[in-house]
């Protein structure tokens, strides 16, 4: 929307209310018993995931679906081992997603499934009343982010992004500092999701292999889906880890928003390679011809409202070690986790690193100082139990998601837009405003209690 429709409409938007946070408060209350969950999706991610939450006093899971009989069976022996009943299977085909929505004893579903299906799997949850956990990815389309904050306006169901990132330790500590104006106002930001992937696995019918060099029907876990991706797209296909943090520490749909971004695409020559030389691939190897669209590194630059330039690094398909790249740069500092180290005016020796160890301890995050012995041992360092608990205990509470359907919207629709950038030589592309212009008023929410 032009700057000066969206003055003028301003009027009209205070008149109706700020309708999305009515729509995420539930009203006052407790959600009493035992919340009971339905997992759709139980492959790598959705098991870890049904791990975690069969170590909580207060979760039941009622429910599975998922169409590998090999993962089904690994999620029904944690169930069991858990000391908790047999749940109902859901596993006739790609929709039987649809029966577990039926059933009354789910309060809430945990969607782990390849990118292609949380979009409309959150929808019809929504629309059957059920409470979405939904993890990561970039959308499909710029369509798909609006049936997603529809359907949520128009049913009022609760509806959380599960992006762990947000609540890693170190990046906590930071938005700590960043709330306390240590770093000054925020200039420019980075992050993004550079891990090299290339090691796929190959399925022979009856055993799995690590390091193979194949994908689609003879692959195995995400190399059966996640490949194919890098044959067909080219854009930032996987950007929140990256852009949730940072749109955290922005205050992103609370005071600020995502404008517009550009983004350009190297050239591909990572896959190919890494087939090549592999010992089960070959120059002869069929996959070894394969034309991957996807860049081996895609950059895109946004811009917010209120002034911020944020930097997105996309790089999965290249050898190199696992880095989300964070950069938090303000007037008065910048804090890189590449080289962990820290810069504050002032404190720091004249122009040189500190190492950001000292300052992480000191201003660790309340949340971590709370739960670390409840986190210890969770997945990804941790950051898992947080996501978990916040989603848990918000719908306990009937309190707003604190990452809810309109971050899940504007970061998703990065995927769509960078693509179409890319396509375009590098052409601005303008992000919708998924709030409808009530970002302006919005307030910021995340792990500002001392829950979640």
């Amino acid at each position: 929307m032009q700057r000066r429709n969206f003055i003028k409409n301003t009027a009209t938007i205070a008149a109706v209310g700020l309708s999305s946070e009515v729509f995420s408060i539930r009203g006052a209350g407790f959600f009493n018993d035992k919340v009971r969950i339905g997992f759709i999706g139980v492959g790598a991610r959705g098991l870890g995931t049904l791990e975690l939450a069969l170590l909580r006093k207060d979760i039941t899971v009622t429910a599975i679906c998922d169409i590998d009989p090999i993962t089904t069976a690994k999620a029904v022996k944690a169930v069991s081992d858990a000391g908790q009943k047999p749940p109902k299977l859901f596993t006739d085909g790609p929709h039987a997603y649809k029966k577990l929505l039926e059933q009354k004893d789910v309060d809430a579903v945990f969607i782990c499934t390849p990118w292609e299906w949380p979009t409309p799997m959150s929808v019809d949850a929504m629309k059957a009343g059920k409470a979405v956990a939904c993890e990561v990815a970039g959308a499909m389309s710029i369509d798909e982010c609006w049936q997603m904050v529809r359907t949520y306006e128009q049913t009022l169901t609760p509806f959380m992004i599960m992006e762990n990132v947000c609540y890693r330790r170190d990046v906590m500590a930071v938005l700590n500092m960043v709330r306390k104006d240590m770093f000054g106002e925020m200039i420019h930001l980075e992050g993004g999701y550079q891990h090299d992937l290339r090691e796929v696995k190959f399925n022979d019918g009856v055993n799995y292999y690590g390091g193979g060099v194949e994908f689609g029907e003879k692959g195995y876990s995400e190399a059966k889906w996640r490949t194919t991706h890098s044959v067909h797209r080219n854009g930032e296909l996987y950007p929140t880890h990256g852009i949730g943090p940072v749109g955290s520490i922005i205050n992103n749909n609370r005071g600020n928003r995502f404008e517009y971004l550009t983004s350009m695409a190297s050239k591909a020559r990572g896959l190919n390679k890494y087939i090549t030389d592999h010992p089960k691939g070959g120059k002869d190897h069929p996959n070894a011809k394969v034309n991957f669209r996807l860049g081996d590194v895609v950059t895109t630059n946004i811009m917010t409202a209120n002034g911020e330039s944020i930097t997105l690094s996309h790089d999965t398909n290249l050898p190199r070690p696992y880095s989300l790249g964070f950069r938090v740069q303000g007037t008065n500092g910048i804090w890189m986790d590449v080289n962990k180290s820290i810069y504050i005016e002032g404190k720091s020796p004249a122009h040189k690193w500190e190492p950001a160890d000292t300052y992480l301890k000191e201003f660790d995050h309340p949340l971590w100082k709370k739960y670390e012995n409840d986190a210890s041992g969770a997945g990804h360092g941790g950051m898992d139990w947080f996501v978990m608990n916040a989603f848990i205990e918000a719908f306990k509470r009937k309190d707003p998601m604190p990452l809810d359907v309109y971050d899940h919207a504007s970061w998703a629709a990065i995927t769509c837009l960078s693509e179409q950038s890319i396509a375009q030589g590098g052409e601005p592309q303008a992000f919708p405003d998924f709030t409808d212009g009530k970002w302006m008023n919005r307030k910021p929410i995340f792990a500002l209690n001392d829950i979640y």
